[in-house]
């Protein structure tokens, strides 16, 4: 949970480091994302995990393989118009609701264990080395 809390916090300390009319400024990706557009993935991310995890709690979660494309496509035309205060206070909600929901499962299970990986510490880290360069690319 230390390396959670870290990424989680040095996610958001890059993102707030920008002016605020930046944030929305598409580059990120060669696609177009914004640093924005990164927090809604993000927490898009966090509340499905938060599902997952609630499944798992109650004995209905199936594994299942989970077109991850499709899915961050899905996320990214909900999120996009939506404003970044929005999006700040969904990706927060988002990763409060996983990790009740975690503290809930009980007994961790090699499948809670995954999601939280997947959707937290691993899926920050995934996305910092750049949010980092295009911090820095912004700044100059």
């Amino acid at each position: 949970m230390a390396e959670e809390d870290r990424l989680w916090a040095e996610l958001h300390h890059l993102v707030d480091s920008l002016p605020q009319d930046e944030v929305g400024t598409p580059g990120y990706f060669a696609e177009g994302w914004s640093a924005k557009d990164v927090i809604a993935h993000v927490g898009s991310w966090l509340a499905t995990a938060g599902v997952a995890l609630e499944r798992i709690r109650f004995g209905t979660y199936r594994p299942a393989e989970l077109d991850i494309d499709s899915l961050n496509g899905r996320f990214y035309g909900a999120m996009k118009d939506v404003p970044f205060e929005t999006v700040r206070a969904q990706a927060s909600a988002a990763r409060n609701r996983m990790l009740r929901a975690w503290g809930a499962v009980g007994e961790n299970t090699p499948d809670a264990d995954r999601w939280i990986r997947k959707a937290g510490p691993e899926h920050y880290a995934e996305h910092l080395p750049r949010l980092r360069e295009w911090v820095a690319e912004l700044a100059d």
